[in-house]
C-alpha cells in the first residue's frame, strides 16, 4: 500500500481521495463554474470516477499526487489540490515537473483556503522532492488563480495552445530542462 499523507493547516486537512467523497466530487467537477478555467466543460459522473481513481494511482506510481481538501471546521469537502504528471502532448514539454493544480468549490473560493493548501503541499514537495521543478498550467483569463501562483513564486515561462491557450509557469522562473 502506497502513502497518501494528511497534511494539516489551520483550517484545512489535506487527505487521500475516499471513495464516499464520490458523490460531492462528482458534483464539484459537473459545477460549471468551477471547471470555466480548468476545462470550460463539466465532467460526468464516468469521467469524475476515472479522477477519482486516478489520484490513487498517481500516488502509487509516482509518489506524489492530489490531496482532497476538507474544511476542519465542518469535515466538508471542498475541493482538491496537489501534484501530477500528465504527460500532455504540449510544446514547450513540462513533463518530469511536479505540475501543480488545485481547484474549490465556489463557496470555498476567496477565503485564503488555496494559499493555505497549496503553502503547505508546496511545503511537502520541497522537502520530499528537494530540487524537482514545479510548474502548473493556468488559463489567461483564470485572474485569481494567476494572482495566486505569483504569489507562491511562480513566474511566466511561455503560452502554448493546448486546447486553447495557456500560459506555462515554473516556481523557479526558469522554463524546465
Amino acid at each position: 500500500m502506497t502513502f497518501i499523507p494528511t497534511i494539516e493547516t489551520e483550517r484545512l486537512r489535506l487527505r487521500a481521495h475516499h471513495l464516499d467523497d464520490f458523490d460531492t466530487y462528482a458534483a464539484l467537477w459537473a459545477n460549471e463554474e468551477v471547471v470555466r478555467h480548468i476545462s470550460g466543460v463539466p465532467s460526468t459522473r464516468e469521467q469524475t470516477w476515472a479522477r477519482l481513481m486516478r489520484a490513487g494511482g498517481m500516488w502509487h506510481h509516482m509518489g506524489f499526487g492530489f490531496l482532497a481538501i476538507e474544511e476542519k471546521s465542518t469535515g466538508r469537502l471542498i475541493g482538491e489540490a496537489g501534484f501530477h504528471e500528465v504527460r500532455r502532448d504540449m510544446n514547450p514539454s513540462i513533463e518530469g515537473t511536479l505540475e501543480v493544480g488545485w481547484l474549490l468549490s465556489p463557496e470555498a473560493q476567496g477565503r485564503g483556503y488555496a494559499t493555505e493548501a497549496l503553502r503547505a503541499l508546496i511545503g511537502w514537495a520541497d522537502e520530499n522532492f528537494p530540487g524537482k521543478a514545479m510548474t502548473c498550467i493556468i488559463s489567461p483569463e483564470n485572474e485569481a488563480s494567476l494572482r495566486l501562483a505569483g504569489k507562491l513564486g511562480f513566474a511566466e515561462f511561455a503560452r502554448t495552445d493546448y486546447h486553447g491557450e495557456v500560459i506555462l509557469l515554473s516556481r523557479s522562473g526558469i522554463p524546465p530542462a
